[in-house]
């Protein structure tokens, strides 16, 4: 069959959706901002979200209109960047996904779907759905890393043997992507789940062990620094999480710090 007509028949079965798209503009940090009302038609089910939403600027802009800005890169799941607030949720309906990951054929005909950046206040919103995540950042600036002799005779990673429990503790720790749904799930806005992944996946390795003590108190106190809430154990963050970070994490961190804390007395 021609490729012309295998498009043709792909088109005439593909779905497609009219949507009422309610989304959060706000032109600065200190705009006080709200819900706008945007219709878009002919989407297609198999769209992702944000191809939604470049079909939206686009008809925005040739409207002559300010296209809505959010944040996106890879969108492959892997940056974290494209973080919304869908419909109440962190990431949208469905589960184990970034934004980018996300599909239109989770949404109905006629819906309407209300879009909005993270809510924080440690992490404040810079225009329209793109937010201030830099906290983030110092917080990994203040432990997030290992000492590594770089002389030359910089010892092969693979030398070190690993039990095959811990470096798969470590994996699942390491596939945090920073993207900040555990604090915008959270009632307290506690980001505890992203601390806790980033100190854990160091301490089940023999490379973070130098650090080990210090990563725990520098990072937990700057994340307080930066005013993010605490954890109550609600568990919100892990049903959210786009990587299904585990609460077993948080009991991690709560032990290194309770370690180093009593081990820096």
């Amino acid at each position: 069959m021609p490729i012309w007509l295998l498009t043709f028949h792909y088109s005439l079965i593909t779905k497609k959706m009219d949507l009422t798209l309610k989304v959060w503009r706000q032109k600065d940090a200190n705009d006080k901002g709200g819900l706008e009302t945007y219709p878009v038609t002919g989407i297609s089910e198999h769209a992702s979200f944000l191809e939604m939403l470049d079909v939206l600027n686009e008809q925005l802009i040739n409207d002559g209109k300010e296209p809505v800005a959010f944040d996106h890169d890879c969108r492959e799941g892997i940056c974290g960047t494209c973080s919304l607030y869908i419909n109440g949720e962190a990431h949208g309906p469905d589960r184990k996904v970034t934004t980018c990951q996300l599909h239109m054929r989770m949404f109905k005909d006629g819906e309407t779907v209300y879009i909005e950046p993270w809510r924080s206040a440690s992490m404040p919103v810079i225009r329209d759905l793109i937010v201030d995540r830099t906290a983030f950042e110092r917080i990994q600036q203040a432990g997030g890393f290992i000492s590594v002799n770089t002389s030359g005779n910089t010892q092969d990673a693979n030398a070190l043997p690993i039990a095959k429990p811990m470096a798969d503790k470590a994996m699942d720790a390491a596939t945090c992507i920073g993207c900040g749904a555990c604090v915008a799930t959270c009632k307290n806005s506690s980001a505890m789940l992203f601390v806790a992944a980033k100190v854990a996946q160091y301490s089940y390795l023999p490379q973070g062990q130098i650090e080990r003590q210090e990563r725990a108190i520098n990072m937990v106190d700057q994340m307080d620094k930066e005013g993010f809430g605490n954890c109550t154990n609600t568990g919100a963050c892990e049903v959210e999480c786009p990587k299904g970070i585990s609460l077993e994490f948080i009991a991690r961190l709560n032990k290194e710090y309770l370690g180093a804390s009593v081990a820096s007395k």
